[in-house]
């Protein structure tokens, strides 16, 4: 079962406050069809030339592929960091009928 319409975008935050009102801008503007936010993150990763690591909130984005860039450019707009992970995900198979519901939800 393959499906290239549908992705999952991750996209890290600083705090569940900055993933809560970024969710709720996805959703009200109907980019996404659901956004799952998981909290508290350990984060380990290169920045500046040195080792960093900080706590951070996941959020898990289903959408269309089509708004991809949308969506993109309108987090980075919001978004509390200079360089913000978010990155795009093909849905490649799962429940028909979920990856459905996506596709009705997204405008």
């Amino acid at each position: 079962m393959k499906n290239e319409k549908t992705v999952v975008i991750f996209i890290t935050v600083g705090t569940d406050e900055e993933a809560k009102k970024i969710a709720n801008i996805l959703l009200s503007q109907r980019k996404v069809a659901c956004v799952n936010i998981l909290p508290s993150v350990s984060s380990f990763f290169w920045w500046h030339d040195k080792l960093d690591s900080v706590q951070e909130s996941l959020l898990l984005v289903k959408t269309k592929a089509p708004v991809v860039n949308e969506i993109v450019g309108l987090v980075k707009e919001i978004h509390s960091y200079d360089i913000p992970e978010i990155i795009a995900v093909p849905i490649v198979g799962g429940n028909q009928e979920y990856l459905e519901w996506i596709g009705k939800e997204v405008k």
